[in-house]
């Protein structure tokens, strides 16, 4: 009888004050992992909207040198995957290896814009993370007039 009391007595086990410890820790590291992550993907979706932009733009200059003229904003880049019906010189497998047009990388549509104020012939934008014009940081816009 006695040795089974002290065997109880003798257990170890964890204080609650030490399973508090360690999910504060745990916690901790899973804030800073989610932030990084977090910071990584918006970077990465910044990324893949320029580089949609940089393919979109190129895209608008091939039809401009098959067709003669650059597509009308009503047009817009859906000009590229389905012949306008007033144009002639259209590459019959369209402009784009997809059959709809891309979005950005937070799924919003790009703006095509033709003759915008800063002189160019034409323009695509993405309005970044907020889908709005203006912003900072990963809401900042991105031009296809920036990514040449």
């Amino acid at each position: 009888m006695r040795n089974s009391k002290r065997l109880s007595s003798n257990r170890s086990g964890f204080t609650m004050v030490e399973l508090m410890a360690v999910l504060v820790i745990i916690s901790l590291l899973a804030g800073v992992v989610a932030v990084s992550v977090i910071g990584n993907i918006d970077k990465a979706r910044s990324t893949a909207s320029r580089a949609s932009l940089k393919l979109l733009h190129n895209s608008i200059i091939q039809f401009k040198l098959d067709t003669g003229r650059f597509p009308t904003e009503e047009e817009g880049l859906f000009s590229l995957i389905e012949q306008p019906s007033d144009v002639s010189g259209w590459d019959i497998s369209g402009y784009l290896e997809t059959t709809s047009v891309p979005k950005d990388g937070w799924k919003n549509e790009f703006v095509y814009e033709l003759y915008p104020e800063s002189g160019k012939p034409f323009v695509i934008i993405s309005f970044g993370a907020d889908g709005e014009e203006g912003g900072e940081g990963y809401d900042t816009d991105l031009f296809s007039t920036d990514a040449e």
